[in-house]
């Protein structure tokens, strides 16, 4: 059985994230599946990152 994720970032954060990061051409090409664990997890530091910069200006 399997379940469908809700995502937690917006597609456009994604999109932003994996463009600043350099790999959303595998993105295109791929789709979402298609990228390394590794840039994955970037992703995920840098939108903390991001938050905590927004916090952090507040």
């Amino acid at each position: 059985m399997s379940r469908r994720r809700r995502s937690v970032m917006s597609e456009d954060l994604k999109v932003e994230l994996a463009k600043d990061l350099g790999f959303y051409d595998t993105v295109q090409q791929e789709g979402w599946g298609g990228i390394k664990a590794k840039d994955a997890g970037n992703m995920v530091k840098r939108a903390i990152q991001l938050a905590e910069q927004a916090a952090s200006k507040r």
